[in-house]
């Protein structure tokens, strides 16, 4: 079986220990062996550096066609129609001059990734050929394995022999440890950094030519009101695929009448959220019903009532920021850490339910003390669909936690109709376990699609067990909501140590043992 680059940089370490520790002759070149029998870094730099610059002529390109396409825009252009949906051409223009730098942007930063990748790759492998040199000198120092009897007697002059070959050894395994670094944070970055701008690349997600290309345009290019456009962005990349699939798979009639619908929306925001809706997997009479509720709202109360989460932070702010619906936090009632992060991951991902959420069943009964009843109860529905545990007695009896089936049982009824994708559990040993999912929780939700954390404390009552959700990713941060009504950005070591006091409290410090140790990837 095939080496990670994450496998061979824990196996170095141990034998690093191995070959540093060997008391005998036979044990340092059995160490020695195992080592040489690492796999050096797979890749070719070269192949990587001719693909860095041709993304970055691209790059080019696409930032001298954003440059014409704006100068256009800046010149005014008439208050016409274009597209099925009846999409103003002055915005139309603009979206795509936007499309356009975004497509600069997203060539350029899988350049730079794929040229840093190169040029780290490079680097670790002659770090990797120079330790396998010294381990391979140390072999031959040693010469054959002694025999029983031999072992059992080292002279001073054998003994010296081994302590030589031994420190040459512990240089070759370190410097090959340190290849297998350098080799496997280089290709989490660029895997990380390409996954993230291949979700960038939004407009070609919607895969239908039952939309005008202007129409799917614009409906990648909305946002939300509120905070950075990028980081509000209504329909994700996820969203933008299963819209453009549903659309394929509609009857001219259930086609005719999506495309009237949207044809009829009163604000760029209000097609999006009907997208949206199909994406998550509703029929076209459930996004029809869904539509009347929401026609003619202006931006902001459609931000209100259909986005649990508004990011205003920027990536680079440390703390956390509340989000409320009218001054009611979306937070957990009692021990529901997993049913309500459920609760709120779905509202994300599925704006009919958001709504009913915040506004009832006939999407008007918006009043916050009501809002507060429907999500503790569905919170509590989760809890019982997840058979979750309950302490007390029966007259006060009360919800006191899940375990990790009956997570993985709600994530999958509850999220997976609407992202198109089941999950599956994958529990945390340690550093290494959670630097080699980091990769796939960055591209899961670099996609839109939530991913399930549990991390965990302990004092002298015991463990206990928290569970969030990760929604977001920019760089080497990613977003975490914690159903305490709360979102915080923590970055990819805080996250690898197992530390995510900054996304809960200082109960989940290092000091208290606080740890990662399960994470639920989507699985397609």
């Amino acid at each position: 079986m095939t080496e990670s680059s994450t496998d061979r940089r824990k196996r170095l370490a141990e034998l690093t220990g191995d070959i540093d520790s060997a008391g005998s002759k036979n044990d340092l070149i059995e160490a020695i062996d195992a080592a040489l029998g690492v796999s050096a870094p797979e890749g070719d730099p070269t192949t990587l550096e001719m693909l860095g610059k041709r993304y970055k002529d691209q790059a080019d390109d696409a930032t001298k066609l954003s440059e014409r396409v704006a100068k256009v825009a800046a010149q005014g252009i008439p208050d016409v129609w274009v597209g099925d949906t009846s999409v103003l051409a002055a915005d139309a223009v603009s979206a795509a001059s936007r499309a356009a730098a975004e497509m600069s942007e997203a060539f350029t930063g899988g350049g730079k990734a794929l040229l840093t990748f190169s040029d780290q790759l490079q680097a670790a492998q002659k770090k990797d050929g120079d330790g396998r040199a010294k381990l391979s000198e140390a072999r031959g120092m040693l010469g054959g394995k002694d025999g029983f009897f031999d072992d059992l007697h080292e002279d001073d002059e054998e003994e010296a022999l081994r302590l030589k070959a031994r420190s040459l050894a512990s240089v070759g395994v370190k410097l090959r440890h340190d290849a297998a670094v350098t080799a496997d944070d280089a290709a989490r970055d660029a895997a990380r950094d390409l996954n993230k701008w291949a979700a960038e690349a939004r407009t070609g997600k919607m895969d239908t030519d039952e939309l005008t290309a202007v129409d799917r345009l614009m409906l990648a290019d909305t946002s939300n009101v509120g905070g950075d456009p990028e980081y509000n962005e209504i329909l994700s990349a996820n969203d933008l695929e299963r819209s453009g699939q549903a659309m394929e798979k509609l009857s001219p009639a259930d086609r005719a009448r999506m495309e009237k619908l949207l044809h009829d929306a009163k604000s760029p925001q209000e097609k999006a959220y009907l997208m949206k809706a199909l994406a998550a997997g509703y029929s076209v009479d459930d996004v029809e019903a869904f539509g009347g509720k929401i026609h003619g709202k202006d931006p902001a109360w459609l931000q209100q009532h259909l986005a649990p989460v508004t990011t205003t932070y920027d990536p680079s702010m440390t703390g956390q920021e509340k989000q409320a619906f009218k001054g009611k936090l979306w937070d957990q009632d009692g021990e529901t850490c997993v049913p309500s992060s459920t609760v709120t991951a779905r509202a994300i991902v599925d704006p009919v339910y958001a709504l009913e959420l915040t506004g009832g069943p006939d999407g008007t009964d918006d009043d916050p003390e009501h809002f507060r009843e429907r999500l503790t109860d569905e919170q509590l529905r989760l809890h019982e669909e997840g058979d979750g545990d309950n302490a007390g007695w029966w007259w006060d009896e009360h919800p006191s936690g899940m375990d990790k089936d009956g997570q993985e049982e709600i994530s999958d009824k509850e999220l997976s109709p609407h992202t198109g994708a089941g999950y599956e559990q994958q529990s945390m040993d340690g550093e290494d376990d959670r630097r080699n999912v980091l990769p796939d929780i960055e591209k899961s939700v670099a996609e839109g699609k939530p991913v399930p954390i549990n991390i965990e404390r302990y004092d002298e009552d015991g463990r206990h067990g928290h569970s969030m959700m990760i929604i977001g990713q920019e760089g080497d941060k990613l977003q975490i909501y914690n159903p305490w009504g709360v979102t915080t950005w923590v970055t990819e070591d805080q996250f690898i140590s197992g530390d995510l006091s900054a996304a809960a409290d200082d109960r989940y410090s290092a000091a208290h043992k606080g740890n990662v140790d399960t994470v639920y990837i989507q699985q397609n």
